[in-house]
């Protein structure tokens, strides 16, 4: 026997009187004495099965076995019915019980009994079989097709860099260290130096993969591990790769609007409208907006949660750049404006008061590469590996960095990045 002839997407009208196989999981169950129904989920959605208990006894003693979650098969035949979810249902002549399920289940995938989410991450592989996670990882999956797309018509290739380093990106203590044959090694932060390395090489490069960093940070937008979707890109500055940024989110947004319509549903959430270009602030203007609505921040300040949601309700716009930070509170490798030293040619994408991605110039002059290093507090023998390129032709370039998961918080609507990270690591989790 075949496990499957058609998913629930694919019966139809057109099938009535037809035998088909269908095989999914059982959602539900309903026993109304001479008639028993079973709801079977697929990836694709709900079908009904109907067992007379007249017509079918042994189906019918079967039905009291058969528990919620367990996979099936059942071959039987389309009836169209206007009362049945869809207008039809299957009537089945044999059910075959590939994977029997305990009971009761830890988590009620139906959603019935609702559960918090420490029970959820718990419970994941169960978690992920609701409507809602399902319905979070269509629509990731649709941005990020959308996403390559967009890179690739630009001329992009992909590339994998190392995940296990010698030296920290960035500097700073926010790393994972890794027993490596007798040596110290650390989880990568970020690709940023050898994505730098390889736009020297292909002019045009993304990545989309997992970068750790141990933060104590324990909020609903930061984990240990996530995806970071990565590009540089040669001859180019930031307001080059900006515009690429606008745009890829903008065709990422335009994808899940277009082909999640069923998904949306399910969340009861619309990503926001894209209008392209996005606003610019710059930075010290900002700052600016901000001591007039009365926060006590000056120039050289990080600009916060609180700062951030102030600053949306004053510009009343909810994606936006804001350019142009102090140099000091960029990495070694953004390039300085040429006009005023105390800044640089950087942004961050925010979409309200989270940040979504970050960018720059980059720094393509050895000499000032180390000026930077120094500055920043890091020893430039350290970067050895890093900076011996900068002898042999590395052209001006940029690029930027953006977190899936919380660029997903904004697509879907969810609260919390840990909904829309599929096996989340934080200080509290290390399994599932």
């Amino acid at each position: 026997m075949k496990y499957r002839t058609h998913l629930s997407s694919e019966i139809s009208e057109a099938l009535a009187g037809r035998e088909v196989i269908i095989a999914g999981w059982i959602h539900l169950k309903r026993d109304l004495g001479g008639k028993k129904f079973l709801i079977i989920r697929d990836k694709d959605g709900y079908i009904q099965v109907v067992i007379s208990r007249k017509e079918q006894p042994k189906l019918a003693e079967l039905f009291y076995e058969l528990t919620p979650e367990s996979t099936v098969s059942i071959r039987g035949t389309v009836k169209l019915d206007k009362r049945a979810p869809n207008g039809y249902e299957i009537v089945p002549a044999e059910i075959i019980v590939h994977s029997r399920a305990k009971a009761p289940l830890p988590l009620d995938v139906s959603g019935k009994v609702p559960a918090d989410i420490d029970t959820r991450l718990r419970e994941r592989v169960l978690d992920l079989r609701r409507d809602e996670s399902r319905a979070y990882f269509k629509i990731i999956s649709v941005a990020l097709r959308a996403i390559r797309e967009e890179l690739y018509r630009r001329g992009f290739i992909e590339i994998f860099t190392p995940k296990i380093i010698a030296t920290a990106t960035e500097g700073g203590a926010a790393l994972f260290p890794v027993a490596y044959f007798g040596r110290e090694a650390y989880l990568a932060q970020s690709p940023q130096l050898y994505k730098e390395l390889m736009a020297g090489a292909f002019e045009r490069v993304f990545e989309i993969a997992p970068a750790w960093r141990a933060e104590e940070s324990d909020t609903p937008y930061h984990l240990a591990e996530f995806i970071s979707i990565d590009m540089e890109m040669a001859f180019a500055d930031y307001n080059t790769v900006m515009e690429v940024l606008e745009n890829v989110v903008y065709r990422a947004v335009k994808a899940v609007k277009e082909e999640c319509v069923k998904e949306l549903k399910i969340l009861n959430y619309e990503p926001p409208d894209i209008r392209l270009p996005l606003k610019r602030f710059k930075y010290v203007d900002v700052i600016k907006a901000l001591q007039e609505a009365g926060h006590n921040i000056k120039v050289g300040d990080d600009i916060g949660t609180p700062e951030l949601r102030e600053f949306c309700k004053v510009v009343k716009e909810d994606l936006f750049f804001i350019v142009d930070w102090p140099s000091e509170a960029k990495p070694f490798y953004t390039m300085p404006r040429k006009d005023n030293e105390m800044f640089t040619e950087s942004f961050d994408l925010n979409w309200r008061f989270l940040e979504l991605a970050s960018g720059s110039t980059r720094v393509h002059i050895k000499d000032l590469l180390i000026k930077r290093l120094k500055e920043k507090g890091l020893n430039p023998e350290s970067f050895r590996y890093f900076l011996k390129w900068f002898d042999y032709g590395i052209p001006p370039h940029a690029g930027w960095g953006m977190g899936l998961g919380r660029f997903a918080l904004m697509l879907t609507g969810a609260r919390n990045i840990r909904e829309v990270t599929l096996f989340p690591r934080d200080k509290k989790r290390l399994k599932p």
